[in-house]
């Protein structure tokens, strides 16, 4: 016969690590899903265009924001055809080759939709014929690409695009250049 011996307690102690990381990743899980759902219902960002009814129903250079590429042409194209519509009164924009790396034969315009009188007045300055595009952007500038085949812009281009009376048109900010600060290099 054996002796009935104590049986061991059974461990009494608690394990309290386990629920209070579950407790700590629970909190920065909700955080982080109310700090996301604010961050994109409450954007910051600036507006990229304002609605104003255009002075005497008349849409001018100045009012028009253009992005120059160089879709093929030869290298300085864009430049020089930029530097010629900031003559006439046009806010140039980006000066670049063709982002999307597409290439044109001879001229194309894109901007917001294909009968905006932004986009009709940027054409207007074209001696050949481009097909416009819209593209459906918020920001309301045009995007003029300069081909292999571009000639030259028209002597004297369309000088305004008239607008029905009482509209409201969305025109691109205009922002200012910055001064670039003392010891940084442009390049």
């Amino acid at each position: 016969m054996s002796a009935l011996q104590p049986q061991p307690r059974p461990h009494s102690r608690i394990h309290w690590r386990t629920p209070i990381t579950m407790v700590v990743l629970l909190g920065l899980l909700v955080s982080g899903a109310w700090w996301g759902w604010n961050s994109l219902t409450k954007s910051s960002a600036e507006a990229n265009c304002v609605d104003q009814t255009l002075p005497n129903n008349r849409m001018v250079p100045k009012q028009v924001v253009v992005n120059v590429y160089n879709g093929g042409a030869k290298a300085g194209t864009a430049a020089a055809v930029a530097e010629e519509l900031k003559k006439r009164g046009f806010n140039i924009g980006k000066i670049a080759n063709e982002p999307k790396g597409d290439k044109v034969d001879v001229v194309a315009v894109r901007g917001t939709t294909d009968k905006s009188p932004e986009l009709q007045l940027v054409a207007g300055q074209l001696t050949q014929k481009a097909a416009p595009v819209g593209d459906n952007r918020p920001d309301h500038t045009v995007d003029l690409i300069v081909g292999p085949g571009y000639k030259t812009l028209k002597v004297k281009g369309t000088p305004s695009i008239g607008v029905p009376a009482g509209s409201t048109h969305c025109l691109p900010i205009v922002r200012g250049t910055q001064p670039i600060p003392s010891g940084q290099n442009p390049n």
